[in-house]
């Protein structure tokens, strides 16, 4: 009786582990953005709940153009390390115009 018990908490520990997606702690899909003169760019998989400087993007000319193909929601910040008052929150699919310029996004 203790073997099935053993057993049955094994197997059913087993099942909980591949139950789990692989990657809880990211953005699974890939952010797209344009820096310089239009050049795409973008993230694979970035990770979620920090905050991300985009590579390419300076102080003086900012990234443009984002495109959110994760499955997270990203919220888009003008300023690096994901402060100041102008953000704007991107849900999964979602795309704005050049007009948006970004140096900093964190993922849910």
């Amino acid at each position: 009786m203790r073997l099935r018990n053993a057993t049955l908490a094994a197997a059913s520990a087993i099942a909980l582990v591949l139950a789990v997606p692989a990657s809880a702690g990211a953005a699974t899909g890939d952010f797209l953005y344009k820096v310089g003169r239009g050049a795409e760019t973008g993230l694979a998989d970035p990770v979620s709940g920090e905050c991300v400087d985009l590579p390419g993007a300076t102080t003086d000319v900012p990234a443009f153009a984002p495109e959110n193909h994760t499955r997270s929601t990203a919220t888009v910040y003008l300023d690096f390390d994901c402060a100041g008052d102008v953000f704007f929150v991107m849900l999964p699919g979602k795309k704005y115009s050049n007009r948006l310029h970004l140096r900093s996004v964190v993922f849910s």
